[in-house]
């Protein structure tokens, strides 16, 4: 009896040629890699806080002692933020929940290539879900920093609004743009080691143009809304104080931008995926 043979005929623009369906075949490539996405979070969860003295406090340290600061500073008038219809430390706290979901997601998701070693050039599997691995380690540092508000908000006896329940959600699309920028900045510091010294230096002076520590001052409103991360970051913060989004347009702006930003980096990652233990 005769077996029957399969021809395999190799395309290197296979990927080119699939069009709109290579967004079906993507999907189901990561969906069927989650138990792998979840095995290197952990893996990565452990080796961050392996051998340090205070483990996992460092997560509740850091935004501490920052906040702190800050606290300091606008008690001796050094630093104004005018009147609040929140506590300080809470006003603050919000801020920096959500932009240290952006920076610590940067952070993690460029070195994600580059700090798997041998893993990529030895062991066949979608590089992407290593950046995705890196991406829930934000998740969890930023779900800490959540209930952190909500023990603060008992502490110093604030009512939020119902919004603190959506606030969350709220920070979804600049989640969103934080895994489109790490796809790529992940590709780059593969060829450029410089890449992540850059990211930490970029997202530090992009936080003092950000709302984050402080309202956006209403005689300077312009020069915040040319920054697309202002939308992003105000938008959770405003849904726990009013309920409402503040600047909806420019939020669903921004959020619009965050997908383009996420699909296009996805699909170019996707395209030199097999180039990159090459580079590695």
């Amino acid at each position: 009896m005769n077996a029957e043979r399969h021809t395999v005929v190799y395309e290197p623009n296979r990927h080119l040629k699939q069009g709109i369906r290579i967004w079906k075949e993507m999907g189901a490539e990561l969906f069927e890699s989650r138990e792998l996405v979840w095995r290197l979070f952990v893996r990565n969860l452990m080796a961050r806080y392996k051998q340090t003295a205070l483990g996992y406090v460092w997560i509740v340290l850091t935004p501490a002692v920052a906040i702190g600061t800050f606290m300091v500073l606008h008690r001796a008038g050094v630093f104004q933020v005018g009147e609040l219809s929140m506590p300080y430390p809470l006003f603050a706290l919000m801020g920096l929940t959500v932009w240290q979901l952006f920076a610590t997601g940067l952070s993690c998701g460029c070195q994600s290539l580059v700090g798997a070693g041998d893993m990529i050039a030895k062991i066949n599997f979608p590089r992407e879900t290593l950046v995705f691995a890196a991406m829930a380690q934000a998740l969890f540092e930023f779900a800490v920093k959540y209930g952190l508000i909500l023990l603060g908000c008992w502490l110093w006896g604030w009512r939020p609004s119902w919004g603190i329940v959506l606030f969350p959600l709220a920070a979804l699309p600049l989640f969103v743009l934080t895994v489109g920028l790490s796809l790529m900045l992940a590709l780059l510091n593969g060829v450029i080691r410089d890449t992540a010294n850059a990211v930490a230096l970029i997202t530090t002076f992009l936080m003092f143009l950000t709302p984050v520590f402080y309202p956006v001052p209403p005689e300077k409103g312009w020069v915040f809304q040319l920054n697309p991360l202002t939308p992003l970051v105000e938008a959770p913060r405003r849904l726990a104080v009013t309920g409402t989004l503040g600047d909806g347009a420019g939020f669903v702006s921004a959020s619009g931008l965050a997908v383009l930003v996420f699909l296009l980096a996805w699909r170019v990652f996707h395209l030199v995926e097999t180039k990159i233990p090459e580079r590695m």
